[in-house]
């Protein structure tokens, strides 16, 4: 039986090259390679505002696939210092806004975001105001500490603060099916948290340590952020579950509720700008977004999906190996 032609990479590649080169295609076939260019969705003023994008589950992982390959696009922390780097070159640049849409990430990822916000505003003096739409729980709400105001969609949900790990124990399918897996090491907690045994208590109690951890620095971050909440009440409120915006706004978590165009409008207002010019940066061609488009260069993007939030599909997507996270988990 005959198998279904499938084109490699380097096929893929070369037909890409001589549709460019016949002025079949643009340039921008590849629009990883491409540096990032400047698009005006709004406005005509001398002052702009940048409209940045943190959407999908937060990682530092490069996205995988065959289009990922082909375009060559960059992990978030990468193109997130990209974007802000350009902004902090640009004097016109007067305001950026940080359009939340994720539920959080692992804890590495969320804290280079979170940093690279707090870089930027060392370089330029500008507001930085985060924009929530339907998440910005966990790893989420850890970035919006980096920004001066917080506005949340009417229906957002926000919170789920707190620390967590995931791992797998295969230990009774394995017995079940008659497979055993052993592990010479150097030590005796050298493979703790491997899904081929069982946890110990001990080693609970040593992964339970760096978890808590974790939480504490999550703590800090939100007392630097949300410096109206005492730290009581933030330990108080961080006990994992999830807000609604009027939720979030009676407990101090955000400071006003609504729209996208309500958070462009306060970003410019805090800046003291009028008639500002609200870009965003892309790679390559395509249409020009609007506010709400997911724009090339940038996670996420198009027929792009939420993933499967599940104990199993993230431990996979991280490698299989124990994973711990700024992240709601439903």
């Amino acid at each position: 039986m005959s198998r279904p032609f499938l084109p490699g990479l380097a096929t893929l590649t070369a037909v890409g090259c001589v549709l460019t080169a016949a002025g079949c295609m643009p340039p921008s076939f590849f629009p990883g390679a491409a540096p990032l260019e400047e698009v005006v969705l709004s406005g005509e003023g001398p002052d702009k505002v940048l409209l940045v994008d943190l959407s999908g589950v937060l990682t530092s992982a490069k996205p995988g696939g065959v289009l990922a390959r082909l375009t060559r696009r960059p992990s978030l922390p990468t193109r997130f210092r990209e974007e802000l780097t350009r902004a902090a070159e640009d004097e016109d640049v007067k305001a950026v806004v940080l359009r939340i849409n994720t539920p959080g990430g692992t804890v590495t990822a969320s804290d280079i975001l979170y940093h690279e916000i707090l870089e930027f505003k060392k370089k330029r003096q500008v507001p930085v105001i985060a924009g929530i739409m339907d998440l910005g729980t966990s790893g989420g709400y850890y970035v919006a500490m980096g920004a001066d105001r917080i506005m949340a969609h009417p229906s957002s949900v926000t919170g789920s603060l707190g620390v967590m790990m995931l791992t797998l124990n295969a230990a009774g399918l394995m017995e079940k099916i008659g497979i055993r897996a052993d592990a010479v090491t150097s030590g005796p907690h050298k493979d703790m948290g491997s899904p081929f045994r069982a946890m110990t208590p001990q080693e609970r109690d040593m992964f339970q340590s760096v978890i808590d951890s974790f939480y504490e620095r999550f703590l800090r971050v939100i007392e630097q952020g949300r410096p109206a909440l005492t730290p009581d009440a933030i330990r108080e409120l961080a006990d994992g579950r999830i807000y609604s915006a009027e939720q979030a706004k009676d407990h101090g978590l955000i400071d006003a509720i609504g729209y996208l165009d309500d958070t462009i409008a306060l970003a410019e207002q805090t800046a003291n700008l009028e008639n500002a010019r609200v870009i965003v940066y892309r790679r390559g061609g395509g249409s020009h977004p609007n506010l709400y488009a997911q724009w090339a260069g940038g996670p996420p993007a198009a027929g792009w999906q939420w993933p499967a939030l599940d104990a199993a599909s993230m431990t996979k997507i991280f490698g299989g190996a124990p994973a711990f996270f700024y992240l709601w988990l439903p």
